[in-house]
This record gives structure tokens, sequence and C-alpha cells, in this order.
């Protein structure tokens, strides 16, 4: 027989032997879901809450364009604010909820916004304009201009990630920002909210089935996603300079006996 022939089979070999020792269990989402579950939506229970210092769009109409047109002015004031997209391109312009978490209005002054969401300052305005009897069956459009996650980590392609909808999972977004890589655990990753000025910590399993009820499954403005760095990762940038030569030496050793033995 050739003796490359032999030492392809035993490099083979050795090849096989390592790849056949990954579990593959750590490497996939979700291992304990069943086809019969049922999955309950979530997603109105946990609606985005403005925030100080977040930017929203307010649109006013009604049938009377005219009279809808000046609840639509943009005002002198720096409470008029610009937000700008991640990839540079202008998002549109909105109110600043300044630090007492109030946007400036024309007409209607001061709103209180801080710690509502979109939906809850589309009707609190609507009431506003109907109580005061200053517009007919008006129609209030609300939404966050500067809803952005942070994904970081073991993925594919790292990125702060701009949610004109303000709906997004933390599955969507791994999966813009390129997936986990095959070095990222998946059965720890950490997101990070500010809740009140307050910045809380949470582990999440994305290997247990329960995340997908969980109330992290949705993502708030600002959340921080870091996937964490495998024990694999780790010590495979770490030892693999001084452990290669010592393969590669015994490599060479078996390669060297089998060489000798058919001789």
């Amino acid at each position: 027989m050739d003796k490359k022939y032999i030492y392809f089979l035993l490099l083979m070999s050795f090849v096989i032997y390592g790849s056949s020792c990954v579990d593959t269990r750590k490497s996939t989402y979700f291992n304990d879901a069943q086809d019969a579950n049922v999955i309950p939506n979530i997603a109105d229970t946990l609606a985005p809450l403005i925030q100080k210092n977040d930017i929203i769009s307010v649109t006013i109409t009604s049938l009377n364009a005219e009279a809808s047109a000046i609840f639509n002015v943009p005002g002198t004031t720096s409470n008029i604010s610009t937000v700008t997209s991640s990839n540079g391109t202008q998002s549109g312009s909105g109110y600043l909820v300044n630090t007492d978490g109030n946007i400036q209005l024309p007409i209607l002054g001061a709103i209180a916004v801080a710690g509502l969401s979109s939906k809850q300052v589309k009707e609190h305005i609507t009431a506003m304009l109907l109580e005061k009897k200053l517009l007919i069956d008006p129609i209030v459009n609300v939404h966050q201009l500067n809803y952005e996650v942070t994904v970081i980590g073991e993925v594919g392609k790292p990125a702060v990630i701009n949610v004109p909808n303000e709906k997004i999972s933390l599955l969507k977004a791994l999966g813009l920002a390129g997936d986990i890589t095959i070095f990222g655990r998946k059965d720890n990753v950490l997101l990070i909210r500010e809740v009140n000025g307050k910045r809380k910590v949470k582990r999440i399993d994305l290997m247990d089935a329960k995340f997908l009820t969980s109330p992290f499954y949705y993502l708030q403005p600002n959340d921080v996603v870091y996937v964490e760095a495998n024990r694999n990762k780790i010590a495979n940038s770490s030892t693999f300079r001084t452990t290669l030569p010592i393969i590669l030496s015994g490599i060479t050793i078996v390669l060297f006996a089998v060489d000798r033995i058919i001789k």
C-alpha cells in the first residue's frame, strides 16, 4: 500500500475523532421546544415606553386640512430635534422629550409623555383635541424616531440596529447581526436594559423554549445584547500557538513510527 495513502488516512482519523466530540445540542436553539406548544402573543403587553431624551414624531390630521396644519408646523424652540439613523441617513424631525418628561406641541402646550407608550400618547393627544374642540375627528400618529438596539460580541456582524416600526424581537436582532457564531454561547446571552435611568442586566438562555414566552423576547429601545464567547473560543485563542507545535510533533512521531514499521 502507498505510504502517502496511509499518512492521509491517519490524518483524516484525527480530524474525524476530534469533530465527533462536539455536542450539537450546544449549537441549536430551543432544544426542548415541542410542535404542540402554543405560544401566546406577548407583543401587546410589552410595548416600549417613551423615556426622557427620546425623540418622537407627532402628526395630527383631520378633514379640515387648514385647521390641522397649525399642529404640524415645526416650532422654533429647542424641543424640536432631528434624528439620524446609524447609516448616516436622516430619519426625520421630531420632538425631544425634555428632562421633565414633556414635549411642547403648538396650541396644546406641554404634554407629559415619559413612561407612556406611543399608543397611550396618541390617545391622550386625541382626547385633548376633542375636549378643547380644536378639531373634529382628529387622526393622531405617534412613533419613536430613535428606537435603536445594539448587538455585539460573538455574532457575524455586530451592529446598531434602527427599528422604525417600534417592534423587534431578540431573535430578529440577532439575525440582522449575522446570528451567533459557532464560538458564541446561546445559553448565556447578556441583555442590558435601562429603565428609569437605571441599568438592569438579564442573562438569557436561548436553548430553553421558555424564552419564547419571556418578557425579554421583545427588545426595548437602547437595549444592548452581548453574546459571550464559549470556552472553546477562549481556550483556542490562548493556547493555539503553544499547542499547535505539540500536536504537529505528535503527528510527525506517529507517521515516522508507521514509516519505520512498514519498512
